[in-house]
């Protein structure tokens, strides 16, 4: 109720909040990082704009694996291999042809976007605990590859250089790159949600057999659903490695990143469109705070994992998934 009255008082309705929260916040990302230019004023914020582009970076994997994973029924647990697989691309080209990462973005998504339809080919034929195997041991494989592979480096990697801008403007070119990659991979989960293949891919993760009989390409819609989910991931690999300035395995193939972008999107809300964005906040937010507060120890593992317990207690379905089914969604968050 406070929050209709306040929208009356500017005189918004309740419908047209649903575009302008959006809207406004995207406008405030868009500018925030502009304060740089005024040190005297706001201070150094270059922390705030690392945590930005750290939780945009997040946004995208997320919200790609939400295609695969919150759509399809598919949990994959090793979805930062392609992520690897991009940074390796950009990573190793850029050397080679003495350009910036940034511009080989697309080839980065590409690249993953292949791999992940050969690995899609052979893992999709099974599904459940047999599927989250498959997605470990991709992960196992491609470190015990990448350890070895002298022409990238081996488990030293490659070292990349760093870009020609003063430290208190050298995040520019990664909080807007990831922002535009965090949007257009949003829009992507929207568009599936909303479409007729994201309808098929949906039926099919309840029962392949009948969507099959009712005919649906099985096949196609499974493997062009995780093509499309590591695309993504693979241009962002590419901007994460410009950023770090160095690629290895150790960095990118642990399994930790993909339990994180796992845990983001059963706390937000698997297969809604703004869970993983809800999720990828509140997991970052609370991981800040808790470093914050009592450093990188175990206690940080812990609290965690209260954290995601009691959500998952009185959010079974996610907190977006929940609310959403209660009828207590904000029309801001409630995107289908």
């Amino acid at each position: 109720k406070a929050t209709r009255y306040v929208w009356e008082i500017f005189g918004v309705t309740k419908m047209q909040s649903r575009k302008i929260i959006p809207l406004a916040t995207l406008v405030i990302l868009l500018v925030f990082p502009l304060i740089q230019f005024f040190p005297s004023v706001f201070g150094d914020q270059n922390y705030v704009i690392h945590l930005f582009l750290y939780a945009f970076y997040y946004m995208v994997m997320t919200s790609s694996w939400n295609i695969i994973g919150g759509y399809g029924g598919f949990i994959s647990v090793g979805h930062n291999a392609f992520l690897c697989i991009g940074a390796y691309i950009a990573g190793y080209y850029s050397i080679m042809w003495g350009v910036s990462p940034f511009y080989l973005i697309l080839l980065a998504g590409i690249g993953a976007g292949i791999f992940g339809f050969f690995v899609g080919l052979i893992t999709l034929r099974v599904k459940g605990p047999s599927f989250i195997i498959s997605s470990i041991a991709l992960i196992m494989i491609l470190r015990i590859i990448f350890d070895r592979w002298e022409l990238v480096g081996g488990a030293s990697g490659i070292t990349l250089p760093y870009n020609s801008l003063s430290v208190e403007f050298s995040k520019f070119p990664h909080y807007y790159g990831f922002l535009l990659l965090a949007i257009i991979t949003i829009y992507m989960n929207w568009y599936v949600r909303h479409s007729k293949f994201g309808l098929a891919l949906r039926a099919i993760s309840h029962d392949e057999i009948r969507s099959a009989v009712a005919g649906i390409n099985v096949k196609y819609i499974k493997v062009t659903a995780f093509v499309l989910s590591t695309f993504f991931i693979g241009c962002a690999g590419a901007i994460w490695a410009d950023y770090l300035t160095y690629v290895r395995p150790n960095i990118f193939l642990i399994i930790l990143i993909a339990a994180n972008v796992v845990l983001m999107v059963i706390l937000g809300g698997m297969g809604t469109v703004t869970g993983p964005i809800v999720g990828t906040i509140i997991f970052i937010a609370f991981n800040e705070l808790i470093l914050s507060y009592l450093g990188a120890t175990e206690l940080n593992l812990l609290f965690t994992g209260l954290l995601l317990v009691i959500t998952l207690l009185y959010f079974p379905n996610g907190i977006v998934g929940t609310l959403k089914n209660k009828g207590k969604l904000p029309r801001f968050l409630d995107w289908g």
